[in-house]
């Protein structure tokens, strides 16, 4: 009786928050960033186009050092906000994009997502800025962004990070289905508050939930619930597309440039793995493993654990995630 009760308590809590959450524009009109906005446009694929992101000087004496953040698929720029205050409290100047098709910025119509495009729209976004080299940060799909940006214009990276990035695995060849981007569509236009906290509360938080994770469940929902909901769905399924059809893990032993991995271990995040038959599917997102191989195929990477924290770091235990980055961005 006590189980069925709190079975019934915490779906009614999931469906609370699902009703709850606020409707947001195309372009997360509604939602407030924690820096202004500034907006950077671009012609890309025959559209002009804008990217929003944040530039935060330091506020601490200058170290002369750029740090540019590239947020999660489920994640915006502003989800960085504790990362960049603690890196602008060690003196860097710190740009926070959001990617076309994500977050503030354009929802194109009928663009090919890619990341090599998206990795040359941020290259665009830097040189317009002044910026000839930075220390590149990535979480999850910005993770992948963050190695492909790297891969693509070495000269501009004097560090590169990845945190729980995506695309360590390649999940088609592992026997994962592949699903069109009409049927990821079809599943993003079922996304609420209440499926959005589900899915996070299994893969990222290792089934802990803190009150603090609400404001970007809200976020993401807030798209979907808005009157740009369809657009916004639509890129969505084009860049789920766009990760599961481009992993960056045969191309790992390519990177040139100095690398730090910052892996929560009980992260399980495996795109697609529902789709795949559970035997294939019980083999993947195993981070603790992907973290130390991956560690092991990038020439002289550096490797962080945190085996008690799941695939958002960052979020999920920010002071001793922010500790470990500061030091590892120290060390020359």
């Amino acid at each position: 009786m006590k189980m069925l009760l709190a079975a019934a308590l915490a779906a009614l809590s999931l469906a609370t928050s699902a009703q709850a959450a606020p409707a947001y524009g195309a372009r997360l009109e509604g939602f407030e960033y924690p820096y202004p906005q500034q907006r950077f446009k671009l012609n890309s694929q025959r559209q002009a186009l804008e990217m929003v992101y944040m530039d935060v000087a330091p506020t601490a004496p200058p170290n002369g050092r750029t740090a540019v953040l590239l947020h999660g698929k489920n994640f915006c720029g502003a989800t960085w906000a504790e990362t960049i205050a603690a890196l602008a409290g060690a003196g860097y100047r710190v740009v926070v994009p959001d990617q076309v098709g994500f977050c503030a910025s354009t929802k194109p119509v009928g663009y090919q997502f890619s990341f090599n495009q998206l990795a040359a729209n941020t290259q665009a976004l830097l040189q317009s800025l002044g910026i000839a080299k930075a220390t590149v940060i990535g979480h999850s799909m910005g993770g992948m962004l963050a190695m492909r940006y790297a891969l693509q214009y070495p000269a501009q990276v004097e560090q590169l990070v990845a945190v729980n990035p995506l695309g360590l695995e390649d999940w088609q060849a592992a026997g994962v289905p592949y699903a069109t981007i009409d049927q990821l569509n079809a599943q993003e236009l079922k996304t609420t508050a209440e499926s959005i906290k589900a899915y996070q509360l299994r893969f990222y938080y290792n089934g802990q939930w803190k009150p603090a994770y609400d404001r970007w469940v809200e976020m993401a929902a807030g798209l979907y619930a808005g009157p740009g909901r369809e657009l916004v769905a639509w890129n969505q399924a084009q860049t789920s597309e766009m990760i599961f059809t481009q992993p960056v893990v045969h191309e790992l032993p390519h990177l040139q440039v100095r690398t730090l991995l910052m892996i929560g271990g009980k992260d399980r995040t495996a795109p697609g793995a529902n789709r795949a038959p559970k035997a294939i599917a019980e083999q993947l997102g195993d981070y603790a493993t992907l973290g130390r191989t991956t560690a092991k195929m990038i020439p002289g990477a550096a490797l962080v654990e945190f085996p008690a924290l799941g695939h958002s770091p960052q979020v999920e235990s920010p002071k001793e995630f922010h500790e470990a980055l500061l030091k590892g961005l120290a060390a020359r």
